[in-house]
């Protein structure tokens, strides 16, 4: 890009590490001569270093068609500005294929594919120099062989206007156009040109004997920048714009094949989205109420669980009450049994003491009574 628009655009170079497709848009303002040029650039970063590619163009799909959104949101304003709109419409994808010499990736057609029926496509083989001038052509052919048989339709050149007719119709067998980038200036002659240096020899970027920059260069910015616009606006946009109208109920004509009344469309639209509402509404109602009776039923459930285990809780409590009772009874018993012991123990012990005192007694008596004799 640096080497189409002759300019150094800020950004630094992404990493092939992400997780999944970002897409990275920065708009500059270009300045030649006096001419003034919006352009904005928008890079798919990311895009096929995944293991699993299956998704990796639904952001870009998904970006595209944001844009269409945009632009129709303000279309059907009642207060259109359209003439200072800043339309971030994408004019033209430029795909970069590998130039591997072999076949387009599974990746690519899908992608393509994907893409035609929104975005002018120009396929471009990067890095041509990798690869000799036979393979290049051989490459070329097998391209376009695949484009035509899986059905992709890329950007042709427009033959209509007699002023530019030939050369787009040459144009058009160069395609995919075989480029060469590089900011870098050797002098080759007496001239300063943006080539690259190898050991075995300069390229030239801009001689159209090393490469197809100098024909992508004029057939884009030079000549059918302005077509690729008016290509953007009437045939990809129309067909968003139609798709995006008739999912809305919008037609040009009814089932009687009579025009269609905007009036009567909005209308219906508003009294078949009042029905969806009033279905929904029912529909949530019935979920509430039969949620409120299910929940009903899980209290109620829980609330004789409670009954019975409190019921369960209740008898083991009144027999374990039981059982300390009739032990407490039990011990109660064996204490007075154990005293009614203790006291006719006590009281033969007293009895037996008095005996036993009134004995010595009689004994002492006896020695004195002898002693006088």
């Amino acid at each position: 890009m640096d080497t189409l628009f002759n300019t150094k655009f800020e950004g630094d170079a992404a990493s092939h590490s992400q997780p999944g497709v970002q897409l990275k848009s920065s708009t500059y303002d270009l300045q030649e001569s006096n001419v003034n040029l919006k352009l904005t650039i928008v890079s798919t970063v990311g895009f096929g270093d995944q293991i699993n590619k299956e998704d990796s163009y639904k952001p870009i799909v998904e970006f595209i068609d944001a844009q269409f959104e945009a632009y129709l949101q303000e279309e059907l304003k009642i207060k259109r500005v359209l003439h200072n709109y800043h339309d971030t419409r994408i004019h033209a994808c430029l795909y970069f294929i590998a130039p591997t010499g072999h076949s387009l990736k599974s990746l690519d057609l899908v992608t393509m594919k994907k893409l035609d029926s929104k975005v002018n496509i120009i396929p471009i083989i990067a890095k041509s120099d990798a690869i000799s001038k036979s393979e290049l052509t051989k490459f070329k052919i097998k391209i376009t062989s695949e484009l035509v048989s899986n059905g992709v339709q890329i950007y042709q050149f427009p033959t209509d206007d007699e002023s530019v007719a030939e050369i787009n119709g040459t144009m058009n067998a160069h395609l995919p156009f075989a480029v060469i980038g590089s900011t870098e200036e050797l002098k080759i002659g007496n001239k300063m040109m943006k080539a690259r240096q190898y050991p075995w020899g300069t390229v030239q970027v801009e001689n159209e004997a090393h490469c197809d920059f100098v024909k992508l260069r004029e057939m884009l910015i030079r000549v059918n920048m302005e077509d690729l616009r008016e290509q953007t606006h009437t045939r990809h946009y129309e067909l968003y714009r139609r798709c995006k109208l008739e999912e809305m109920g919008f037609k040009d004509t009814d089932p009687d094949s009579k025009p269609f009344s905007l009036q009567e469309t909005y209308e219906a639209k508003r009294n078949e989205f009042l029905g969806e509402l009033q279905k929904k509404e029912e529909a949530m109602r019935q979920m509430f109420v039969q949620r409120v009776k299910e929940k009903e039923a899980e209290l109620k459930e829980a609330e004789k669980e409670l009954h019975e285990k409190f019921d369960r809780l209740k008898k083991l409590h009144q027999d374990e009450k039981k059982k300390l009772e009739d032990k407490k009874k039990s011990l109660d018993d064996e204490v007075n049994a154990f005293k009614q012991r203790k006291t006719a123990a006590e009281l033969l012990q007293s009895q037996a003491q008095q005996a036993g005192g009134s004995q010595t007694l009689k004994r002492d008596k006896e020695r004195k009574n002898s002693g006088f004799l």
